[in-house]
């Protein structure tokens, strides 16, 4: 049933770039830690780098839990499922690190998503995964479900803040700057967003 790729490229590059939603899951080392695992689905904000490479915008929300796993560990697995056609779902395990806007790298990045605006949500960082296992599996079970269109609330909530506002409201909450298990967060201040 479940089959082993060695890079992302042809039909298992077109699912994952299909599919209007995907889910993240980090955790950090600690054993009575708190696993998270997160939708993620603003059209245009994942893009495939390379072979063994995706990325993906981390935007502005209420907790930083994925960026504190990442800055311990590294270890995240990204899932995809066919809500519609043919059943399917495909993990990618691997390394996931954090580029905040103030990284060299950042610009460069941000430049390979170019059918998203990130302006009004808040972008935080982008989330760089390397591919150290490629799995899919049948997705027997999981249901057809039909997408009608992106939400438009998280950039409506979000378009109203600056740099200034955004790091103020970052500063507010409490899992932020510091995880639920206390793990180093998101970087405050805020830097600006890259010219």
């Amino acid at each position: 049933m479940g089959k082993t790729h060695q890079r992302i490229d042809g039909r298992l590059r077109t699912f994952i770039e299909e599919q209007p939603i995907f889910f993240t899951a980090t955790s950090p080392l600690a054993a009575d830690g708190t696993v998270n695992l997160s939708p993620k689905g603003v059209s245009g904000s994942f893009v495939v780098l390379d072979e063994l490479s995706v990325a993906y915008l981390d935007f502005a929300g209420s907790n930083a839990e994925t960026i504190a796993h990442l800055r311990e560990n590294g270890r995240i697995t990204l899932m995809w499922c066919a809500f519609q056609g043919p059943p399917n779902i495909v993990r990618v395990h691997g390394r996931g690190e954090p580029v905040f806007r103030d990284d060299p790298r950042f610009p460069e990045l941000l430049a390979r998503f170019p059918d998203v605006d990130p302006t009004p949500h808040g972008l935080r960082a982008i989330i760089v995964v390397t591919a150290d296992l490629i799995r899919d599996t049948c997705g027997y079970a999981v249901p057809f479900m039909s997408y009608d269109e992106d939400r438009d609330l998280h950039a409506r909530r979000f378009a109203r803040e600056d740099d200034a506002s955004l790091d103020a409201y970052f500063t507010k909450k409490e899992y932020i700057a510091t995880s639920i298990d206390g793990l180093p967060g998101l970087p405050l201040p805020l830097p600006p967003t890259p010219a």
